[in-house]
């Protein structure tokens, strides 16, 4: 039996006040107990994608912010009550079981009244409190007005596609190993099943209704790995137009290669001698785990890749994965604590390491091999404006024909992606180097 709604309201609450703290959401629900997970993810997600617009209502509403574990249910409670295309429960039901979570709790018992009627007030005067919040920026667009202006800066043409977008619950999308079994084959034993997929890319399928990953048929098998198609784009660009002729074994690595699913379709693809590094152990841990389900083999190395002297045998590469560490802002849909969690500060931070990565990666290539620089960023520092001036900088570097931005439901040109459903990607950027 589910728990009850107002024993995942509280578990909400607390994790919301965690994100408010600086975690992330796993860590935020890392102390959730296990039956009330899943539901709790959901309620702190719907939260957090409505978050810029409850702020505005709760300090309009209330004129003193209540102690912290009382605002917290409370704008878990106005959050919820807040429109959307399909309300989460009917409006008798979650004002209900918010009070109840309230008496149930020492810290908001003696605050029940006073949620019960916030939120009753807010549900009878919903649209004068809609007008008088609608014209502040991160209420508008439930994103930070710094994230905003810095999106508006950055696509000037798409920037309310790209807010839109990030707004929205991302589907369940897969990577089929085609090393263990076929995408149709795959496809038709969920069919089968009456698990409905679309295909997607040459080697992905989308789920019409996302399921836990576990209950899923192949996976302990190593079939398949949960994979967005914008993600699954890595490994066919670097290995893209014949680079492996004559069927010969390359020598690749992969930089920040945690959690490693670009590593494992870069093998899925073809037989490499692959090095995948990164500088957290425990990262590198689940790297191996990941490749050990998946059948695959690669050597995996806790090491910082902008430290080649402490790790690198001096042999070039034929080929280097880079996923830079980024403000991760093209995968808001995934983690809707992203936007609240980053300061602006971060982003120029960020693309200094990034600059370093490249710097120093590039001189461990041979001559006439590639590197690929990809960010799941749709901010052009950490993008277009990144590559433009290191190929300023090193003039042995070509640019390739790459993607460049894929924003969530775009192309870098605003069409829908090739082979891709339409909004079933993330934000990304893409860029092909080879070395003269």
């Amino acid at each position: 039996m589910a728990p009850p709604l107002w024993q995942q309201l509280q578990a909400c609450a607390k994790a919301l006040r965690a994100v408010r703290q600086g975690r992330n959401h796993v860590q935020a629900l890392a102390g959730v107990p296990l039956a009330v997970r899943p539901a709790t993810q959901a309620l702190l997600f719907t939260v957090l994608r409505q978050w810029g617009r409850t702020q505005a209502i709760q300090q309009a509403l209330v004129q003193r912010a209540p102690p912290a574990p009382v605002e917290d249910l409370l704008c878990v409670g106005l959050a919820l009550a807040l429109p959307t295309e399909q309300a989460m429960y009917p409006m008798h039901t979650l004002v209900n079981q918010l009070v109840e979570a309230a008496k149930r709790h020492p810290a908001t018992r003696a605050q029940a009244a006073f949620i019960n009627a916030c939120v009753r007030r807010f549900d009878r005067e919903r649209t004068t409190w809609l007008d008088k919040t609608g014209t502040q920026t991160s209420a508008r667009w439930n994103h930070p007005e710094w994230w905003v202006k810095a999106i508006q800066q950055d696509h000037p043409v798409h920037w309310q596609a790209v807010l839109n977008a990030s707004q929205q619950a991302a589907p369940m999308a897969v990577r089929v190993n085609r090393r263990q079994q076929t995408v149709a084959a795959l496809q038709a034993i969920w069919q089968a099943q009456g698990i409905e997929t679309d295909r997607c890319g040459d080697s992905g399928l989308v789920l019409r209704q996302a399921r836990p990953v576990q209950a899923l048929e192949g996976f302990s098998q190593g079939w398949f790995s949960v994979q967005d198609p914008g993600a699954q784009l890595a490994a066919p660009l670097l290995l893209a137009d014949g680079f492996l002729k004559g069927g010969q074994r390359c020598r690749v690595l992969d930089a920040c290669a945690a959690p490693g699913g670009k590593t494992a379709h870069l093998l899925e693809m073809a037989d490499l001698d692959l090095v995948a590094i990164d500088v957290d152990e425990a990262r590198c841990q689940r790297v191996r785990e990941n490749l050990q389900r998946l059948r695959l083999q690669a050597d995996v190395r806790c090491a910082d890749a902008a430290r080649p002297a402490d790790w690198w045998d001096g042999q070039a590469w034929d080929a280097i994965l880079l996923d830079a560490p980024c403000t991760a802002s093209g995968i808001v849909r995934r983690h809707p604590d992203i936007p609240w969690l980053r300061r602006p500060s971060d982003m120029a931070g960020l693309a200094d390491t990034q600059r370093q990565l490249l710097n120093a990666l590039w001189p461990t290539l041979r001559s006439g091999g590639r590197l690929l620089y990809c960010t799941c960023s749709v901010f052009r520092a950490e993008g277009e404006d990144q590559v433009q001036a290191f190929l300023g900088n090193n003039s042995d570097a070509v640019f390739m024909p790459s993607p460049g931005h894929l924003l969530p439901g775009l192309a870098a040109n605003g069409s829908a992606v090739s082979d891709n459903l339409s909004k079933e990607h993330d934000g990304f950027f893409y860029a092909l180097l080879e070395k003269k």
